[in-house]
């Protein structure tokens, strides 16, 4: 089976096995988590999908916490031309690393 969940502002298409990034949420490594807004359920074929309005009641996506983590640098520069301004700096987006046991259908 496949689904679509919903967090942290964006949707995922996932399946059991997978291991995704996504937006950092307060959980320790090694826990479990449980993702409650599932959008969409259906089986590998693409038959019996189930699509909710706006999330599936009863449906919920089971999922390892493998890695609280920070991303890769990027830099970030504001120039303007012929005043001397020039500032950068940078930034690291945080994340969670999920790996997604079971779903709970």
């Amino acid at each position: 089976m496949f689904a679509v969940i919903e967090t942290g502002g964006k949707q995922y298409l996932i399946k059991t096995g997978d291991s995704l990034k996504i937006e950092k949420l307060d959980v320790e490594a090694g826990k479990e988590v449980v993702f409650d807004k599932v959008l969409l359920l259906a089986k590998e074929d693409g038959t019996d999908v189930k699509i909710g309005k706006p999330y599936l009641s009863g449906v919920s996506i089971a999922a390892d916490v493998e890695v609280q983590g920070r991303g890769k640098k990027i830099r970030v520069v504001k120039f303007k031309n012929k005043i001397r301004y020039k500032r950068t700096s940078g930034h690291r987006q945080p994340f969670t690393q999920v790996k997604v046991k079971e779903v709970k259908a």
